[in-house]
């Protein structure tokens, strides 16, 4: 999904790095139009045993080390587990309606197939 991700911005005006890492381990990618505007953006598993520790603090460390306060998070799910376990944890950590908190459903078994449609 990340190199996915990293082709979407070829050719644009922003500067997108991957893996960036200012002294408190790697952010997923930082995307910036000049320094003074950057988000960091970084892509979670919903099956990662450690997603609720991530989501509560992980980020916000990464933005103190890059100088920024805009970040969003991408949560993952394979699986229908995976969504309600996210739901869950997404509530408990005040999160389930932020704007910046981003859940895809990439699961195959809820959706047919468009040439049987």
């Amino acid at each position: 999904m990340q190199l996915y991700f990293g082709l979407i911005w070829f050719g644009s005006a922003f500067d997108v790095n991957r893996e960036t890492n200012n002294g408190r381990g790697p952010v997923d990618y930082k995307v910036s139009i000049g320094a003074a505007d950057k988000s960091l953006i970084e892509f979670k598993l919903a099956s990662n045993s450690q997603l609720k520790r991530n989501l509560q603090k992980q980020v916000e460390i990464y933005e103190a080390a890059n100088q920024t306060s805009q970040s969003i998070k991408v949560v993952i799910c394979y699986t229908d587990h995976d969504q309600t376990r996210v739901a869950a944890i997404l509530k408990e950590l005040g999160l389930a309606d932020k704007e910046n908190v981003i859940v895809i459903d990439a699961r195959s078994d809820n959706k047919p197939s468009a040439s049987k449609a």
